[in-house]
């Protein structure tokens, strides 16, 4: 049996909603479906209709497509308190890339009626997904600019460093290969790029964690 006051409060962390009045929350949470994964289950596939905006309670979801030989990309990792999908839940249309869990998820997906809705009644809330969705842009090219303009050890450097700021790209089911595919490269690769930036005596290993040691030099190995 659900807690609605505490899913209104886990509504009003998330950076859509909380702005949102109570009532408007608690209509939301109405609506909301519970869904629950395991590793590796697929959430949705590319091309099909969109269920709405997932938002994640708790777990790591990756967001990945497939080239025509089968090779995965991962485009983004998102954790607690992030929500994917958010395009088809504003156009209508299909899902733009496969999810899946990276580890056991809780999710809830809000249907895409019910957030264009809220978008026509509430312009405050209308200018807010207009600036999300273009900070999310913003990361994504700056996500490919990295890809074609820098290094593997400039790529793996900033992750190390995005990673102080952003939870989701470490923990419970982000493993070394998944890391690999989003930063285009293999395992072997990335597992070679740590070990020159503790050579340059910028991180250090404590048993699988990384710990940031000497961030000038690490942010002067990531050209930031």
């Amino acid at each position: 049996m659900r807690d609605d006051e505490k899913l209104i409060a886990y509504f009003k962390s998330l950076v859509y909603f909380e702005d949102l009045a109570p009532d408007v929350l608690g209509r939301l949470v109405s609506y909301a479906q519970r869904q629950s994964f395991t590793p590796n289950e697929i959430i949705f596939l590319e091309n099909e209709p969109s269920k709405g905006l997932w938002l994640v309670e708790e777990g790591r979801v990756k967001i990945y497509k497939l080239n025509p030989d089968g090779r995965e990309h991962v485009l983004r990792i998102f954790g607690d308190k992030d929500t994917f999908n958010d395009i088809p839940a504003f156009d209508n249309g299909t899902n733009p890339a496969n999810a899946m869990a990276l580890s056991d998820c809780i999710l809830w997906v809000l249907p895409c009626e019910m957030i264009q809705e809220l978008i026509l009644r509430d312009g405050r809330f209308a200018l807010r997904v207009i600036q999300i969705l273009s900070r999310r842009v913003r990361g994504l090219i700056r996500q490919i600019e990295e890809l074609a303009l820098y290094s593997v050890i400039v790529r793996v450097a900033r992750l190390v460093i995005n990673q102080v700021d952003d939870p989701a790209l470490s923990g419970q089911g982000v493993t070394r290969a998944t890391i690999a595919s989003h930063l285009a490269t293999t395992p072997q690769t990335i597992s070679t790029a740590l070990r020159e930036l503790e050579i340059a005596g910028a991180i250090v290993f404590d048993r699988h964690k990384i710990v940031i040691v000497r961030e000038d030099i690490l942010r002067s190995i990531a050209m930031l």
